[in-house]
């Protein structure tokens, strides 16, 4: 029989074991750390460069974060970015007159110009057509997702044969008549539509009439998994569909077969639509843009299929519904951005609150409840933390089986949690 000594003695033994791996580990991952380059000082430097205040790698620098810098920058260049201690640490457009006054595209000591962007472009570009082959099962997806695809400041989607671009800097919008061709190259697309906010192109110093001639194209037709939807760019929100919820309405169409489905914020019809020809029983869709629900109901009349889409406040309808003593067996919410600034968090936060207790209300006991968030201020677990309370304050139970986001041609960047900006739960409530 063991005594207490001994079994203390081999304890020790394996402690002690288990610390020198340890240890030889940490040592043998240091040995294979690059080592940091050295200081350079300010006059050794090539301009334009800039040097960062604070120890960060998230893309975005704030203007109060930039200490020294070269002078001028031009708004837009490609600059030498600097850590606080002054060794090289990356590459990032610069815009000192806006509020992300420079965006880090490339970490690393080396500096990188504009042949890294028309690679990223074509990198960006290949992943989704080589690696996620999307074109077998759809013709409308994003191509570049901004900082995920080492691009700051631009987001394209394909629509069919046009490029939807979103432009949210004046780097990016001052080279799209290089990157553009770039892509229509690699995609075998044709058109291009522009998009700035005239928000954007003040903070950012965008002149918009300089943006590249685009097509007088108003809307085009796509294809998403054996469903048609038709995107207008001249009335449609950001680059005029939501590809991020494409394998989501693929989810949401299997999970209503039979059941009559609420789909409240339902924009063009997205999700309506893909549930009726999967077999819902009935479907309801409400939303507050009349144009938008004009054309959902195009987009049914284009499937063949019927639909009845509501042109309501989804608030108002829903209270109004309760009233009235209505259910559904699924009920999905998919609200436009809540939180679009932290001085917006507490606001968005009871505009979330409002809309899940209303959409758990009118859940039938075992129905499926499915509520999205593309709020990238708010994370996945704050938003389920938020969901859950909602659920539990008026005696619901959430049976949670799934937890979701956008698709995989919208990566996230993992030094930039806000990148993971869509999150679906999905659940029975009881």
């Amino acid at each position: 029989m063991d005594t207490p000594a001994a079994a203390n003695a081999v304890a020790n033994a394996n402690t002690n074991t288990t610390a020198n791996a340890t240890t030889a580990a940490a040592n043998t991952a240091d040995s294979l750390r690059a080592p940091l380059p050295l200081p350079v000082p300010p006059a050794q430097r090539a301009a334009p460069w800039a040097q960062l205040k604070y120890h960060t790698h998230h893309p975005h620098i704030y203007r109060n974060m930039i200490g020294e810098h070269s002078s001028p920058i031009p708004g837009g260049a490609i600059t030498r970015v600097f850590d606080r201690d002054g060794r090289p640490f990356g590459t990032g457009f610069c815009n000192l007159a806006a509020k992300v006054a420079l965006r880090v595209f490339k970490h690393g000591a080396d500096f990188v110009g504009e042949d890294f962007c028309t690679e990223a472009l074509r990198r960006a570009a290949a992943f989704r057509k080589d690696w996620l082959r999307l074109d077998d099962s759809t013709d409308a997806y994003r191509v570049v997702h901004a900082d995920a695809d080492a691009l700051g400041g631009l987001v394209v989607d394909r629509y069919a044969d046009t490029l939807s671009a979103e432009v949210t800097s004046l780097a990016a919008f001052q080279r799209l008549t290089t990157w553009l061709p770039v892509l229509h190259n690699a995609l075998g697309t044709r058109n291009s539509i522009v998009q700035v906010d005239d928000a954007i192109a003040r903070v950012e110093g965008i002149d918009k009439r300089l943006a590249p001639a685009t097509p007088d194209r108003a809307s085009v037709k796509i294809r998403e998994n054996g469903v048609r939807y038709t995107v207008d760019f001249a009335q449609g929100h950001k680059t005029g569909f939501f590809c991020d919820q494409r394998d989501n309405r693929r989810k949401l169409a299997a999970l209503a077969q039979g059941r009559r489905l609420l789909d409240v914020c339902c924009y063009t019809g997205g999700f309506s639509i893909a549930a009726k020809l999967g077999g819902a029983a009935e479907v309801t869709g409400v939303d507050l843009d009349e144009k938008a629900v004009a054309q959902a109901r195009a987009n049914a009349n284009l499937n063949q299929c019927r639909a009845n889409f509501i042109h309501a406040d989804g608030f108002s309808y829903m209270r109004q519904m309760l009233r009235n003593g209505s259910t559904w067996d699924a009920v999905l919410l998919d609200p436009p951005k809540f939180i679009d600034g932290r001085d917006a968090f507490e606001t968005g936060l009871k505009k979330y609150n409002d809309l899940n207790v209303l959409g758990l209300l009118l859940t039938a006991p075992g129905g499926l409840f499915v509520t999205c968030s593309c709020s990238g201020l708010l994370t996945a677990e704050e938003f389920e933390e938020l969901v859950v309370k909602a659920a539990h304050r008026y005696g619901r139970r959430l049976q949670i089986f799934d937890r979701t986001g956008a698709g995989a041609d919208h990566p996230a960047l993992s030094n930039y949690p806000g990148s993971r900006y869509l999150k679906v739960l999905w659940a029975r409530a009881w």
